[in-house]
């Protein structure tokens, strides 16, 4: 069945509040040309959070029409590839962490790969020294896509067809929907970008500018999605969209091949899970460094009674700082994709291992990422998006994907209508030298043939005595672990609100640059406190944009009350019924 989007929300009686509302109708339609962004919502049949509200309605509309949160998730995933062009993909990649309801869990891995014809030394002159404009713009930055194929991986756990869950988003490419004021303000940031890395005329070029209130309407964005309703993932790997992809790729020394796309293929991996003060963490393994960073973290402060120390003090703040500092100088030195290189993963999460890096640490002092290094090991490696989904039946889901950089490679496949990643540029272009984040890098993450390219994305779920409790992730590049890490703290250490847990100042320590970043509404007073211990402290933009659902058993035991949060640091917005 395809459903209609242009029925006004009036219509179906279910005009929400911006507060969040309980037990709403059932909503069976949306308008793209007149929406509202709602920040929280209590219901108990299903939610959906992500980083635009067209997309979440999107994905309550398949669990309302009787799909789980897998189906939300997929129909989600495909609204955002179409309003939310600036992350939201199908020419990226990303990481699905799933719980069901019968216990399984789930780690599915669609991280982009190298070409077949990429080199470790593709970014370098003839100098030796790395020529970064090539990895972080234009065609030759592009990694093979692989969020297609995740879709289609994860429709194993779906219980509707892939028709129905992709109608909507063919229905808002082809038909248009109504821009944010923040899309206008992006699209028209990066004018200049699309005319530099597109040789052909592209939808997202406007010569007067965008204004808030104008129609998108993607019509060979929605001819793909079309081929892929009709024959599913052969409709982008092979066959026209992947004859577009191809001859894109020659106009301007890109290299993916036809046979990098026909071979592609999603992953599923084992989940990182571990225990935290009597919850059970679940989240993403290699090649995302974020569940291992999460384990570290988490693990160094367990014992340390940080929430004695309280919420945003500048003890709980050293603390998680050093922490941070230590787990990142461990991704620098040893994370990469372990299809490819040995990774010390078991290790690098063990207690005796945690303590020994944490010997040096002395309260009210300022580390040094000079001094502090990588660990000892013996032999044995900034734009995303997040949707977290929960339904009435106790399946979970929580997805991260990316283009990478902002509008990814700024390239669009002509005739596709669809945006290339850049995600070459998480390599290790060459060792030592950072990426567009900031984050340094070794032979564990230099570049191979078909090799999956570090990240940090961390979709995360996290369950109390064995039921879903909360579902979190967030974009925001080498920041994710750690806004992950801290919303987890917020709410288990410092018993934070799902809301405050989300919305207050987040800070951020990567190990190289040696600062602590922290957001411009960050106590004065604590920052204070953390330079006289010696640190160096940068104020910056917003830190991510977590999406949280926090979950807990209504009074009869059998169903769920959830509490939906979508950050306020964007459009995001949280949609349930």
């Amino acid at each position: 069945m395809k459903y209609s989007l242009f029925f006004l929300l009036a219509l179906a009686g279910i005009i929400c509040c911006q507060t969040g509302c309980r037990n709403q109708a059932v909503n069976t339609s949306f308008n793209p040309f007149d929406y509202s962004i709602q920040k929280t919502i209590s219901c108990t049949n299903g939610a959906v959070v992500s980083a635009h509200p067209l997309a979440s309605k999107a994905g309550v509309m398949m669990l309302e029409q009787g799909g789980n949160a897998v189906d939300a998730a997929i129909a989600t995933q495909l609204a955002l590839a179409v309003v939310y062009p600036g992350a939201g993909n199908l020419g990226g990649g990303g990481f699905m962490v799933a719980r069901l309801k019968d216990g399984k869990t789930i780690a599915l891995d669609y991280r982009e790969k190298a070409p077949s014809a990429a080199s470790r030394d593709m970014y370098l002159d003839s100098a030796g020294n790395p020529v970064m404009r090539l990895s972080q713009h234009g065609h030759l930055s592009a990694g093979v896509p692989g969020t297609v194929a995740g879709l289609f991986a994860s429709m194993k756990y779906a219980s509707l067809p892939f028709p129905e869950l992709i109608q909507p988003a063919i229905d808002l490419a082809e038909k248009g929907f109504t821009i944010t004021a923040a899309e206008a303000s992006a699209l028209n940031h990066t004018q200049e970008a699309f005319r530099q890395y597109n040789t052909s005329k592209i939808i997202f070029i406007k010569h007067e500018g965008w204004k808030p209130g104008d129609t998108l309407v993607q019509t060979d964005l929605s001819e793909t999605l079309k081929r892929m309703r009709d024959k599913g993932q052969k409709g982008f790997y092979e066959g026209e969209t992947a004859r577009l992809i191809v001859s894109e790729m020659k106009k301007a020394n890109g290299i993916i091949s036809p046979d990098d796309l026909k071979n592609y293929e999603a992953k599923e991996r084992k989940p990182v899970e571990f225990t935290y003060k009597g919850h059970t963490i679940i989240s993403m393994p290699l090649p995302s460094s974020g569940g291992i960073i999460l384990q570290q973290c988490l693990k160094i402060i367990e014992n340390r009674e940080i929430g004695k120390m309280g919420f945003l003090s500048a003890p709980a703040v050293q603390l998680m700082t050093e922490a941070e500092r230590r787990a990142y100088a461990d991704r620098a030195e040893f994370m990469g994709d372990e299809d490819f290189v040995k990774v010390p993963v078991h290790t690098l999460t063990s207690d005796a291992y945690l303590t020994k890096r944490m010997s040096d640490y002395v309260a009210g002092k300022a580390g040094n990422s000079q001094f502090v290094k990588p660990g000892n090991i013996n032999p044995e490696s900034e734009e995303t998006t997040h949707l977290s989904v929960a339904d009435k039946w106790g399946n979970v889901v929580a997805v991260t994907t990316t283009l990478n950089g902002g509008y990814g490679s700024k390239t669009v496949v002509s005739g596709a209508g669809f945006l290339l990643n850049n995600e070459m540029d998480d390599f290790s272009a060459k060792p030592g030298v950072p990426n567009m984040y900031g984050a340094l890098g070794t032979e564990a993450n230099a570049i191979e043939p078909n090799k999956r390219m570090l990240s940090s994305m961390t979709p995360t779920i996290v369950l109390k005595d064995n039921d879903p409790y909360l579902v979190v992730g967030t974009p925001g590049g080498t920041t994710i672990p750690t806004s992950v890490f801290q919303t987890i703290v917020n709410i288990i250490d410092f018993g934070l609100s799902a809301s405050d847990a989300v919305n207050k100042p987040k800070f951020h320590h990567q190990w190289m640059p040696d600062e602590i970043f922290i957001e411009k509404d960050f106590p004065a007073g604590v920052t204070d406190s953390l330079k006289e211990m010696g640190y160096t402290i940068s104020s910056r933009g917003s830190i991510g944009r977590t999406e949280l659902i926090k979950i807990e058993k209504d009074k009869t035991g059998e169903g769920y009350i959830l509490e939906a949060v979508a950050d306020k640091r964007g459009d995001d917005s949280a949609e349930g019924y």
